[in-house]
């Protein structure tokens, strides 16, 4: 595991794909989310939990959310990269995407998948 400061995710469990994806994510990380090192948060539950950041429930529909032990807010594709680097064997991506250059390659990507994911949602009325 990971000597990274704890994570707390704020995701859309009513999105079907982003709770998939959660899902993975949280099966790979038994370890590290029983230890508190990393905690996954259904913002529709606590849709004000991020509001001294500025972000509301729409925004965490929109793209992941967390928030570390220092208080320092990720998001979209940080937050994915966040994720993988307190992932067993996935470290290594949450670094490479990570990286100065691939950063913003990483963060354009993500965006655009998660308007589409968005957009999607809205229409099947995920919410």
């Amino acid at each position: 595991m990971t000597d990274l400061p704890k994570l707390t995710v704020w995701y859309n469990t009513k999105c079907p794909v982003c709770n998939a994806g959660i899902n993975r994510q949280r099966n790979r990380l038994l370890r590290a989310a029983q230890s508190g090192a990393i905690e996954f948060r259904d913002i529709n539950f606590e849709p004000d939990a991020l509001a001294r950041f500025g972000a509301d429930i729409e925004d965490v529909r929109r793209r992941l959310h967390a928030v570390d032990a220092g208080d320092k807010l990720h998001v979209g594709a940080d937050c994915a990269v966040a994720i993988w680097r307190r992932t067993p064997g996935e470290g290594w991506l949450g670094r490479l995407l990570g990286l100065p250059g691939l950063i913003q390659v990483s963060r354009f990507t993500y965006d655009r998948f998660a308007d589409l994911l968005y957009v999607w949602n809205r229409r099947k009325g995920h919410w």
